[in-house]
């Protein structure tokens, strides 16, 4: 590992020498007895990394040394620690406006001249990669938080293992669609770059209160009675009470906001006839709006414990006279639309197991 580069600046040559003496081993060194000088030595490349300044100097003090060299774009960020033998108050307050804070005093103590240099080297590398240090690590939080997401929506798997692929082409549907929108005007502005980024990482978690339910609901082979179906429809407020129970932690936020509009709306119908709030038209929120279409098409093609899997062909027609009564005229219109795509993303993502590999071929079956 290439070493640091340290100028000493000190118009006494013993004390050059001492310093050189203490940090020669683990640093290249430069001096020099002059203030102008410094400024010279400052500005060749490779520029120090630090810069030990004497403050009593004759021909230039330590004071105007640091003033020019924060004056020149070149030298302004070097780390610089004073070297004195003046009272620590009567530089602390000198030092502080010039923006340097540390200082080493005379006669030195070897062992504290090390470890002050070493701690200012480790300051300004900090500071230096300040902003690179903050990415990366902003970066591994969105790595674990998306991981997250994923691991939330797949506990609904564990429970109904038919919903493997399902969340992995709902996701997916949702994104084509999104884009597909962004350009119309009746929502222009909304599927921004992060919205739809945001729409496909909360998308699997639109079942997560799934696992809430018992399972003689959940996996029941036959038809739900009347009662069993106002269970089933209680997994709405299972999972938005999961969201809710994260923002009391966190607080609301994009990501949270979006999961909860996506639980909470997507089994809401254009025409108010759903649940849980029998909202109808605008306001069901654009997020619960998209998974209803892309969920109900999902369910139709798939096979499910009772029900065997649908014509890709024979569920777009559902989808089309759900137009304006079950599903957003406009999203329905752009669903259709993208029709092969949609077939695309559902060959893609289907469940070739032996218990789901009819999804493909009725998916091809045109």
């Amino acid at each position: 590992m290439k070493k640091k580069k340290i100028l000493i600046v000190d118009d006494m040559p013993e004390n050059i020498s001492v310093l050189v003496e203490t940090l020669k081993d683990d640093y290249t060194i430069i001096a020099t007895t002059f203030g102008k000088k410094a400024l010279q030595l400052a500005s060749l490349d490779p520029i120090p990394d630090l810069i030990l300044l004497d403050i009593k100097m004759p021909d230039m003090d330590g004071y105007e040394v640091l003033k020019k060299l924060k004056a020149n774009k070149k030298t302004r960020h070097i780390a610089v620690t004073f070297i004195t033998a003046m009272n620590n108050d009567e530089i602390e307050e000198v030092g502080l406006e010039l923006g340097e804070v540390d200082y080493i005093c005379k006669p030195f103590n070897p062992r504290l001249v090390k470890t002050r240099v070493h701690n200012h080297l480790e300051l300004k590398y900090y500071r230096d990669h300040l902003e690179e240090i903050v990415s990366k690590r902003t970066e591994e939080i969105v790595h674990l938080r998306d991981a997250l997401l994923g691991s939330m929506g797949s506990i609904a798997e564990y429970r109904d293992p038919g919903t493997g692929g399902h969340i992995k082409r709902t996701q997916h549907y949702i994104k084509l669609i999104a884009e597909t929108m962004k350009d119309r005007s009746s929502f222009k502005g909304y599927f921004d770059k992060q919205t739809i980024d945001i729409l496909f990482k909360v998308a699997p978690l639109h079942d997560i209160g799934k696992v809430g339910l018992p399972d003689h609901i959940l996996l029941k082979t036959g038809k739900l009675t009347d009662g069993e179906f106002t269970e089933m429809k209680k997994h709405v407020h299972y999972g938005t009470t999961v969201i809710r129970n994260i923002e009391s932690t966190v607080g609301k936020e994009p990501l949270s906001h979006m999961a909860m509009q996506i639980i909470d709306g997507h089994h809401e119908k254009w025409d108010g006839s759903g649940y849980p709030r029998g909202l109808s038209g605008d306001q069901i929120p654009i997020p619960g709006r998209l998974m209803a279409i892309a969920d109900a098409y999902d369910a139709l093609i798939s096979k499910r414990f009772y029900k065997p899997p649908m014509p890709h062909p024979h569920a777009m027609q559902i989808i089309k006279e759900g137009r304006g009564t079950h599903f957003d005229p406009d999203i329905t219109d752009v669903f259709l639309g993208q029709q092969n795509q949609v077939k695309q993303v559902a060959m893609k993502f289907a469940d070739l197991n032996k218990e789901q590999e009819m999804l493909s071929f009725n998916i091809n079956k045109l």
